[in-house]
């Protein structure tokens, strides 16, 4: 596998194409990691690798990244050079455990994680400062500053872009791997708008942790255009620190970022590994959980904002778009037939006014017949076969109430029987959280209440002081369902006092489940009931 992208056509291969061609001319170094023998031109490994550009500078390990040709293969690749003292027993010893871990991960295939094709260390020929060689298929597209360059971008787009890595991150180390991605220059975006590990080859003692720290710092970097890690490379601004020296939340320097990115971002960066703190985000699985959520969020929106021909492309995160939009013959056809038919109904309607306003002037035809009246006994037998038909909903019994979760502890257990005890002064309240639910703490909570009887329920009224708490009305079997078994019959948001939520059940039940999907921000992250009444009718005798 070259690394060559393939179906990129127009402009946005001609936009990768201008990207790539600027890497050729990226050359100027600071003195302070410049190196007089590795200078574009210059050769390695006997002659294979040609530098052409240097891409970046990891000053933690004496990394230089740069862009090469092989002469042999004649493609692209990108070399990590460690660089260092020979005679220095550590920093060789530093350099071997980095060649070391870039060999075992030479077996690891993902998209978002650029494939190791060889291993090199010193050669005769190679100048003396050079340690080590790590060689990786070449990125095509463009670095995390480029990207940045115009501002950070939207929510919705840093959720797309950064899922590859996120996912590369998780199975790297359910292989046992660290690849090392907490530095923004070893990672690029590729043509087709996926940030994936450029430059393999991780520090000596990098652990799980640190990439976990890297998704933090990449994803606060699309939010914010600010790096919030040590080393921030030039050309790259640095993100403000709070009074504990910590990175302050994204959402803080952008108000628009969504609660749920800022704080998986700010939680990854704080991992108890390296503050102690508790409730930090450990694995890329619970990054990749909130991307993958808030990307399919931001899907929909657009894809439902789309349908009307509505919204600007750069505000729906379409950042790779550079062509004007063409005419859709699709949408064209649609127009004509919606068109054609509000035609056809219009005709219609006139029409029927003609006939009516005829009708008035020529009175009625022979052909009219009398009214056909039913008589009182008729009337009585209608009206009482239609009131047995359909039964009035009465108020349902609850017996019992418990919390219901599927992970960790239930909030306030105790309490519960006060929704209930037909007392609006009582209450139960969930555990008040930082964060919606979803996100690290639970998939959700609920309370399941037992019914005297069986019922057919038609409607839910919840009484609550929390207003923006959304819930599923769920049937259930028993008191301990696993969720997928409780059937989904209705849903709704509360308001603040007694919100009736219309319920469709196909047959009676005997236990329901109000499933709270997302708390209410009034007060923190946290919801109240007072009241939970069921409605509906007796199952047939």
């Amino acid at each position: 596998m070259s690394g060559e992208p393939t179906g990129q056509a127009g402009a946005g291969q001609q936009y990768t194409n201008q990207h790539d061609e600027g890497a050729h001319r990226e050359t100027t170094t600071s003195p302070a990691h410049s190196d007089p023998q590795l200078a574009p031109g210059a050769v390695l490994d006997h002659g294979r690798y040609r530098l052409l550009a240097k891409i970046g500078w990891d000053s933690r390990c004496n990394a230089q990244l740069w862009r090469a040709k092989d002469g042999v293969l004649g493609r692209d690749v990108a070399l990590t050079v460690v660089v260092g003292d020979r005679a220095d027993a550590e920093q060789a010893g530093n350099a071997r455990r980095t060649l070391e871990r870039a060999m075992h991960a030479s077996t690891f295939n993902h998209v978002g994680v650029a494939r190791v094709l060889d291993v090199v260390h010193t050669s005769p020929n190679d100048p003396e400062s050079v340690l080590g060689i790590v060689v990786a298929e070449w990125t095509h597209g463009s670095d995390l500053g480029e990207l940045i360059s115009d501002g950070p971008l939207s929510p919705g787009a840093a959720a797309r872009l950064l899922q590859p890595l996120a996912g590369a991150v998780e199975a790297a180390h359910h292989a046992g791997l660290v690849l090392g991605i907490d530095h923004p220059q070893r990672v690029r975006v590729t043509a087709s708008g996926e940030i994936r590990l450029a430059f393999p080859g991780p520090m000596p003692r990098a652990s799980s942790g640190d990439d976990v720290r890297g998704l933090g710092a990449v994803l606060y970097l699309l939010l914010t255009a600010r790096w919030p890690l040590a080393g921030t490379p030039e050309g790259i601004s640095s993100a403000p620190a709070d009074s504990d020296g910590n990175a302050v939340a994204p959402r803080t320097l952008r108000p628009a970022v969504p609660m749920e990115l800022s704080t998986v971002a700010t939680r990854a960066l704080g991992s108890p590994e390296y503050h102690g703190t508790t409730g930090g985000v450990r694995t890329g699985a619970a990054v990749l959980r909130v991307l993958e959520q808030y990307a399919q969020q931001e899907a929909e929106s657009t894809a439902a904002h789309a349908a009307t021909g509505g919204g600007d492309p750069a505000a729906r995160g379409e950042v790779w778009s550079r062509e004007d939009p063409k005419p859709d013959p699709g949408r064209r056809r649609k127009l004509a037939l919606s068109v054609s038919v509000l035609a056809v109904l219009t005709v219609v309607v006139l029409g029927w006014i003609a006939v009516r306003v005829l009708g008035m002037f020529l009175g009625p035809t022979e052909s009219s017949g009398p009214p056909v009246v039913l008589n009182p006994d008729e009337r009585g037998s209608t009206s009482r076969e239609t009131s047995e038909a359909a039964p009035e909903p009465r108020p349902v019994s609850v017996s019992d109430a418990d919390v219901f979760v599927t992970e960790r502890d239930r909030d306030h257990r105790d309490e519960v029987d006060r929704v209930h005890d037909g007392d609006p002064a009582t209450h139960w309240q969930t555990d008040r959280y930082n964060d919606q639910l979803g996100t690290g703490f639970k998939n959700g909570i609920g309370i399941i209440l037992t019914l005297d009887d069986p019922a057919e329920l038609t409607k839910v009224d919840i009484t609550s002081p929390s207003p923006g708490t959304e819930v599923e009305i769920r049937a259930a079997s028993d008191t301990s369902p696993s969720l997928s078994e409780a059937e989904v019959i209705g849903s709704g948001e509360l308001d603040e006092g007694t919100t009736s939520i219309p319920v469709e059940a196909d047959e009676s039940t005997s236990h329901v489940l109000v499933w709270i999907t997302k708390l209410s921000t009034e007060d923190g992250y946290s919801s109240q009931i007072d009241e939970i009444e069921p409605f509906g009718t007796p199952p047939p005798a």
